[in-house]
């Protein structure tokens, strides 16, 4: 399994909407894209000088699955989220494998 790693720091003024977005919309429609098999959120606990941070993780079943998703799906979804926040959130990402 191949976990896609998408950690933000989002901006206190917007942190409610924007969670609440990725909630409804965002994640479902990255699911929904067919690349992944589930996808979750989780607040990290640190304390940031602005904003809150959050670890995003969707689930693939092949790096190949992770491929189509960022050939085909990637600059779209991504550019929602710039449109809705932009300057508003610092987001990077990885890509962990799990080892049995």
């Amino acid at each position: 399994m191949i976990i896609y790693n998408v950690t933000v720091n989002i901006d206190n003024s917007v942190h409610d909407e924007w969670l609440e977005w990725m909630k409804s919309k965002h994640i479902p429609d990255v699911v929904g894209t067919g690349c992944f098999t589930e996808g979750k959120i989780f607040r990290i606990l640190v304390n940031e000088e602005s904003g809150i941070s959050y670890s995003v993780q969707y689930s693939a079943a092949s790096m190949d699955d992770v491929n189509r998703y960022l050939k085909e799906h990637a600059e779209s979804l991504r550019n929602d989220a710039l449109r809705l926040y932009k300057d508003k959130f610092v987001a990077f990402r990885t890509l962990l494998e799990h080892i049995d």
